[in-house]
């Protein structure tokens, strides 16, 4: 009898082990899922990051950049207290844009980029308590993928 409890035990120890695997967010698997505010997603430690750019700005010029914050359940996560930086490399030219809270889970600023199909961009976001995570985007991909 005991014997029975322990390998059932074990079997459901394995399952939730690989349930909790196969329903890992990796790139690939947030690349499937748009993002609330139509930017591209990445994990960041136990948030999301929702990076919105300006897909249509071929000249370059100053535009905005945006990235929400959410927690794995897609809830808001408060931007308040937070900083961060948008390093964006596009076009052959790379700028940096600083990010600062714009709303509940939003950080905004404003920068010069131009939205080549190879733009590949670092976020990096730091938080109340001194925790600072990362993320990196290819943000154009996945609007070619769509189809934009």
């Amino acid at each position: 009898m005991q014997t029975i409890l322990i390998s059932r035990l074990t079997l459901a120890a394995a399952w939730l082990f690989v349930g909790n695997s196969v329903f890992a967010h990796d790139d690939a698997a947030l690349d499937k899922v748009k993002g609330t505010h139509g930017g591209q997603l990445r994990m960041a430690g136990s948030y999301h990051f929702e990076l919105v750019v300006v897909s249509d700005n071929k000249e370059g010029k100053d535009k905005p950049v945006a990235v929400y914050l959410t927690d794995h359940g897609d809830q808001k996560v408060s931007a308040a207290g937070t900083t961060g930086t948008a390093t964006l490399l596009a076009s052959k030219a790379r700028s940096t844009v600083a990010l600062t809270p714009a709303g509940d889970n939003k950080l905004a600023g404003v920068g010069q980029y131009a939205s080549d199909p190879q733009m590949k961009v670092v976020v990096s976001v730091s938080f109340p308590d001194g925790k600072t995570l990362q993320a990196r985007f290819t943000p154009m991909a996945t609007a070619a993928a769509d189809g934009h």
